[in-house]
């Protein structure tokens, strides 16, 4: 009991020595941690979900050659993030990061993009539970799934999450806990299903490497290229490990643990899962032109009831995955505010007195991510011939917004150890060593091509979208928050010399017992 509550001191400090008070409920455990990002990345999600886009574009070598490249990169990008997380333990994250390593600009902006990208991402996410599970009930209750009907479908999905991040963490992290189960039992049924059960068989391994197939009107290479969108979306959100980090006990080595095995355990648990259904495929042409790729090809390998069930299954699965999303937007917008970074700042960061939650921020989220989706759904009603797909569009606004975000504070701390001003001495105990800058550097280069080839045609709606928020965000700065933005009390006036200090100041304050009083309202 004494060494939990001198972890819980510790923990208490090292926040406090970043100018913040713990508010938030410090219950999380390591696995909790990581299953927070585990669930986000969700490989029966976004692997899933886009499935049939990466088979249209890249063919059966999307998933034997595509999925790899992706996952060996993002680990690079999780690294270079774990140890940043590990340095600077705040529920900010990126733009705490970006802020303390240049200036509270950087951070406004870093804040503002990662919004973006996390409304994509919880709208993405919603999006394909209602496109999967649209249908089924159609299927069930005898309707006609259409564009109205998903988007119904999706609006009553958001409202079960934004209730039960609402009623309390304890609940949330322990549903998490169970999604990460959940995620790697449903891979194995899905897995031994299709190895035991495939109606003919499966195709010989060399089937999943087959490359130079396209089922687009692009050439193959560029084709591949545009058929990316499938696993690099799947890997987003893994900053959720980040966005909990204050209600994680032991946060600077649990979270940076979370953010890396979160990628690690899904790059291979995610190739299994895409390798079987892969190779149980038996008309890629016709599973390319369906409603739903995946769908198709699990109806078709193991038919009948069976295969709903299997489908079912991996639609809870998806919801799941919205949950945690929802949990982590909620916080990375309840930070912001308490930075005054946001119109009506001071609601969104209100602590509900009886669940210790951030309610509003978590309702702003909801609303926000409906209303991405609804505008989608808007002009595709008066356009209906439109060459993307909403699913597409989504994701490829939370992939570009993410990770322009995730590269910020990763370019800002190579900037920062160039100048003397990051050293050695400033990381915390979950840190890259000599391979940092390396690490750092390859993290860069793969976020720089990855955001251009998401935006190209026929995707370029994205762009447009994403180009019209960030003109958005220069008006807002350039008419307020230049001027009025104080900068999260992370980075106010502070250098990483000065939370240094702070550090040695709270450790010699403890010694004398006395407590460090400090307020998020102080400044």
């Amino acid at each position: 009991m004494s060494e939990h509550l001198h972890r819980h001191d510790k923990d208490k400090q090292d926040l406090n020595k970043f100018g913040y008070a713990q508010e938030l409920l410090r219950s999380m455990g390591g696995f909790s941690n990581f299953a927070i990002s585990f669930s986000i990345i969700s490989i029966l999600t976004g692997a899933v979900s886009l499935y049939g886009h990466g088979l249209t574009y890249g063919g059966p070598g999307m998933m034997g050659f595509g999925w790899p490249i992706v996952a060996l990169f993002v680990m690079f990008v999780a690294a270079a993030m774990a140890e940043l997380a590990s340095a600077i333990p705040t529920a900010g994250a990126l733009y705490h990061w970006a802020a303390i390593l240049k200036n509270k600009r950087w951070g406004w902006y870093t804040a503002w993009i990662n919004l973006i990208g996390q409304i994509g991402i919880v709208a993405g996410i919603d999006y394909s539970v209602a496109l999967f599970a649209d249908p089924l009930l159609a299927g069930v209750f005898g309707y006609t799934s259409n564009n109205t009907t998903v988007l119904i479908a999706f609006t009553v999905i958001l409202l079960t999450h934004g209730i039960l991040n609402h009623i309390g963490i304890r609940i949330v992290a322990k549903l998490n806990d169970f999604s990460a189960w959940y995620h790697i039992i449903i891979v194995a049924v899905l897995v031994v299903s299709l190895a035991f059960f495939t109606k003919n068989g499966l195709n010989s391994v060399d089937y999943l490497f087959k490359v130079g197939e396209t089922f687009s009107d692009k050439p193959y290479l560029f084709a591949f290229l545009i058929g990316l969108l499938q696993a690099q979306w799947t890997f987003t959100g893994y900053d959720a490990s980040a966005h909990t980090i204050e209600e994680t006990i032991n946060p600077r080595v649990r979270a940076p643990w979370g953010i890396f095995t979160s990628v690690a355990y899904s790059f291979a648990i995610g190739f299994l899962m895409l390798a079987f259904v892969t190779l149980s495929i038996k008309d890629a042409a016709a599973a390319a032109g369906s409603e739903n790729a995946f769908i198709y090809v699990i109806s078709q390998a193991l038919g009948g009831t069976f295969g709903s069930v299997v489908l079912w299954l991996v639609t809870a699965a998806m919801w799941f995955c919205g949950l945690s999303s929802i949990t982590s937007f909620s916080r990375m917008m309840y930070a912001f505010s308490r930075d005054k970074g946001m119109p009506f700042s001071g609601q969104w960061a209100q602590i509900s007195k009886k669940f210790r939650t951030p309610a509003k921020a978590i309702w702003l989220a909801i609303i926000l991510s409906f209303l991405l989706a609804f505008v989608d759904y808007i002009i595709k009603t008066v356009n209906p011939d439109a060459a993307y797909t909403t699913i597409a569009f989504l994701t490829a606004v939370s992939v570009v917004g993410l990770y322009v975000a995730y590269g910020i504070p990763i370019w800002l701390k190579l900037r920062a150890k160039a100048q003397g001003r990051f050293q050695e001495k400033h990381l915390g105990p979950w840190n890259l060593g000599k391979y940092s800058d390396f690490v750092s550097v390859v993290a860069l280069i793969w976020i720089v091509f990855i955001c251009i080839v998401m935006v190209i045609p026929p995707n370029e709606t994205a762009g447009y979208a994403l180009a019209a928020m960030l003109l958005l965000l220069v008006i807002m700065d350039v008419g307020y928050y230049k001027n009025h933005f104080p900068g999260p009390l992370a980075a106010l006036n502070t250098s990483m010399e000065d939370i240094l200090r702070r550090e040695r100041e709270l450790e010699q304050a403890g010694s004398h017992g006395t407590g460090s009083g400090i307020s998020h309202k102080a400044r």
